[in-house]
């Protein structure tokens, strides 16, 4: 592997997060001269980010701790268009409050795994409605518009994979990487940022802002791009069968966060260890070399160290606990997720459809009947093969009812 100067680069590169960059060793002089500041953009279409946005925010935090400035930009603006990058349809259209209140879901695991304010190496917030709301359309075309080339922008992935599928893409999200190469020129005038990193699906993107910083300022900026991450078996990072992982603990409890990755398969513990700890790498060599059960131990340490990253060591602690009663010991395990039911309905008998409507495990009765047909669902861990099953109080274990689907789900309904 090549040596790089500076601490940055050499932390990137040897954890796995380089997939392209633009004259790497020019920006590896440009870390190892003194602070530079580097940028990502999260367009908030939800109330929180998922697993899937985990390694752009490490890559954030890797700038940070290298003594470098990172920027958090907010697509305020953006958002209000869609990044048709990697997508086969258009995004619904989002109205401005619902953008705004997105907001602050978005920031909440920026404000755990890095430090923000005004200090030289504090991550800054921005949101670039501060300028796309402000440009006059024909203005905005006088300016930017001489220096995009349709020809060009149709050899961009994310143009091509649309139209070779014979989708839709409009106009509007045609505009999108047009926007996004004025947040760089913007953000380079602004607070003289000289990086753009983002994941690979990115890359068209970002080389438009760095070719339209050099024509336009005679800026010289840089880009830098993450390979797709996906797990051993080929799937997409961030998503699961049982739906999205998302890093707000309001969607999405410390203990299923601890579960997902405790749950990695086997070929990927090394992997994540790099991109989604902090460990040193010797150490992380050491526990990707375990083989067998061994394994088990290095993914309760991925686990461990990951979820204690973003919410807080005592809630790793007792995600671990936890599964240990669960798994180990067949308890209810306390730090399961719980939701009521009305004693009322518990004295009458509540159906078992219920409860795996109520744990979130089922959006429909009819879904909740296919689990139990399935033959994944388990009360207080007795497997259940009657859709018209029902439990009362006389099922209550300490307080409560266990409730389970498959191997990884289970909550607790407790009596309100």
């Amino acid at each position: 592997m090549t040596e790089y100067k500076s601490d940055l680069i050499q932390t990137l590169v040897s954890r796995g997060y380089l997939n392209q960059a633009t004259d790497i060793e020019a920006l590896d002089a440009a870390a190892n001269d003194g602070r530079i500041t580097g940028y990502i953009g999260f367009d908030i279409t939800a109330s929180s980010l998922h697993v899937g946005s985990l390694v752009q925010i490490m890559m954030l935090r890797r700038m940070q701790q290298a003594g470098h400035r990172p920027i958090i930009l907010i697509g305020g603006g953006t958002t209000k268009i869609g990044d048709p990058s990697g997508k086969d349809q258009s995004r619904q259209m989002m109205s401005e409050e619902k953008i705004a209140a997105n907001v602050a879901g978005i920031l909440k695991p920026f404000e755990r795994l890095m430090t923000i304010g005004d200090g030289p190496t504090d991550a800054l917030v921005v949101n670039n409605d501060e300028w796309l709301s402000k440009f006059g359309y024909l203005d905005f075309l006088r300016t930017y518009g001489p220096h995009f080339t349709i020809n060009r922008m149709l050899t961009f992935e994310s143009v091509k994979l649309r139209l070779e599928r014979e989708q839709p893409l409009t106009f509007l999200e045609f505009n999108y990487m047009l926007l996004q190469a004025v947040d760089f020129l913007e953000l380079a005038r602004r607070y003289d940022c000289t990086l753009q990193l983002g994941g690979g699906d990115q890359w068209g993107n970002i080389i438009n802002g760095v070719e339209l910083c050099r024509r336009i300022d005679q800026r010289t900026v840089f880009g830098f791009t993450t390979p797709l991450i996906t797990t051993a078996s080929g799937a997409k990072m961030g998503k699961t069968a049982d739906g999205a992982v998302w890093l707000n603990d309001d969607l999405l409890s410390a203990y299923e966060y601890w579960q997902f990755w405790r749950n990695t398969e086997d070929a990927d513990v090394g992997k994540f260890l790099k991109l989604f700890t902090d460990l040193p790498l010797d150490e992380i060599a050491r526990l990707e070399g375990m083989e067998g059960a061994e394994l088990n131990q290095a993914k309760v340490v991925l686990a461990n160290e990951a979820t204690a990253m973003l919410h807080g060591a005592e809630a790793a602690k007792a995600a671990e606990k936890t599964a240990q009663a669960t798994f180990a010991a067949g308890g209810a395990g306390g730090a399961l997720p719980t939701f009521e039911v009305e004693t009322a309905q518990l004295s009458s008998g509540l159906p078992v459809l219920a409860l795996l409507t109520g744990a979130g495990f089922a959006e429909s009765n009819g879904e909740a009947k296919r689990l139990v047909k399935g033959g994944g669902v388990r009360v207080n861990g007795e497997i259940v093969k009657d859709p018209q099953a029902t439990v009362s109080v006389a099922d209550l274990q300490d307080g409560a009812i266990k409730i389970s689907a498959g191997k990884k789900r289970h909550a607790l309904a407790k009596p309100g």
